[in-house]
C-alpha cells in the first residue's frame, strides 16, 4: 500500500494521486505539483490514504510545496491569460474554417507550456494552427483532442432523473461504462433511456452496478420456475432493488412476490 494524496488540478476535474511526502496536507489546501504535462497548481480533495500499488499508472509524482501568496497571485494570472488566448484561438479557427471547437485553455504553473482542449468529429490537421499560436504567445503549445464525455462535464447540464449531470457535479473520474451494466439492472436497451445528454452510456451505470449486483445475488432469473399460493409458474419481471418477482402462474395471471415467496 502507498501513502498518496488525491489532488485536482481545476474545479470538479478528475483526482490526480501524488506522494505528499513530509508535507501535512488537509483539503482544500492549494498546492504546486509536478504532472507529466509540467508543474501545475492543485488543490487537496482526498487527504492522505493508503491506496494499492497497482492502482498508479507510471511513476507516482510529488508535491513539490504547499501554494503560498505569490503562487496564488501567479495562478490567477494565468487563468486570465488563458481565458485571453483561448478568445484568440477560437477567432483563428473561425477565421481559417477548421472543424474543430475549442474547449478550453490552460498554462501550465511555470508558463511552460499553452494547452488547448478541442472537440472534433474527425482527426484535424492542426500543425498550422500550433505555429501561429506559438509565434503569438511564444510558449510550447499543445493542442488536445477531448471526446464527448469531456465535453458534457465541461457544459454541464440535466439529466432525466432532473438532477445535475454527474460528470459536472460530482463524479471526478469518466470510468469505461458498458452495456452489460445496463443488463445487470435489468433496463430496457432503448438508446433512449441508458445514453446520457453526450450520447454515449450514462455514467451512473457505472458507480450504481455494484449495488445491483449486490441485491441480484440469490435472486432468480427469467425464465426460472417458482412456487407461488396460486400454482407454480415462471419468473418474467425483476425489481431488482424491492427483491420482488412478477410470475406468470397459468390458469391464473400475474402474481408479485418477494424473493421469500411472499405477496
Amino acid at each position: 500500500m502507498l501513502q498518496v494524496v488525491g489532488i485536482t488540478l481545476k474545479p470538479h476535474g478528475q483526482i490526480y494521486y501524488f506522494d505528499p511526502g513530509n508535507l501535512k496536507l488537509k483539503n482544500k489546501i492549494t498546492v504546486i505539483v509536478e504532472t507529466e504535462h509540467g508543474i501545475q497548481f492543485g488543490t487537496v480533495v482526498n487527504e492522505k490514504l493508503e491506496i494499492p500499488e497497482s492502482k498508479i499508472q507510471g511513476q507516482l509524482k510529488k508535491v513539490i510545496r504547499i501554494a503560498n501568496k505569490s503562487d496564488y497571485i501567479k495562478h490567477k494570472k494565468n487563468l486570465k491569460d488563458a481565458a485571453s488566448a483561448l478568445m484568440k484561438c477560437r477567432k483563428i479557427v473561425e477565421k481559417d474554417n477548421l472543424n474543430m471547437h475549442i474547449i478550453d485553455a490552460s498554462y501550465t504553473f511555470d508558463r511552460d507550456k499553452l494547452i488547448f482542449r478541442f472537440l472534433a468529429d474527425n482527426r484535424i490537421d492542426f500543425r498550422e494552427l500550433a505555429r501561429q499560436l506559438a509565434s503569438i504567445y511564444k510558449v510550447r503549445i499543445e493542442l488536445r483532442q477531448i471526446g464527448v464525455r469531456d465535453k458534457a462535464k465541461e457544459i454541464g447540464g440535466y439529466g432525466p432523473c432532473g438532477q445535475k449531470l454527474c460528470c459536472a457535479s460530482f463524479l471526478k473520474d469518466l470510468n469505461a461504462v458498458s452495456i452489460n451494466m445496463a443488463k445487470n439492472q435489468n433496463i430496457a436497451l432503448n438508446p433512449n433511456k441508458i445514453n446520457g445528454v453526450c450520447g454515449r452510456l450514462m455514467c451512473c451505470l457505472k458507480y450504481e452496478d455494484d449495488c445491483y449486483t449486490s441485491c441480484r445475488e440469490n435472486m432468480l432469473k427469467i425464465g426460472d420456475k417458482v412456487k407461488t399460493d396460486q400454482g407454480e409458474g415462471s419468473v418474467i419481471g425483476l425489481d431488482i432493488l424491492n427483491q420482488k418477482y412478477k410470475v406468470n402462474v397459468p390458469n391464473y395471471g400475474i402474481v408479485e412476490i418477494d424473493k421469500n415467496g411472499n405477496h
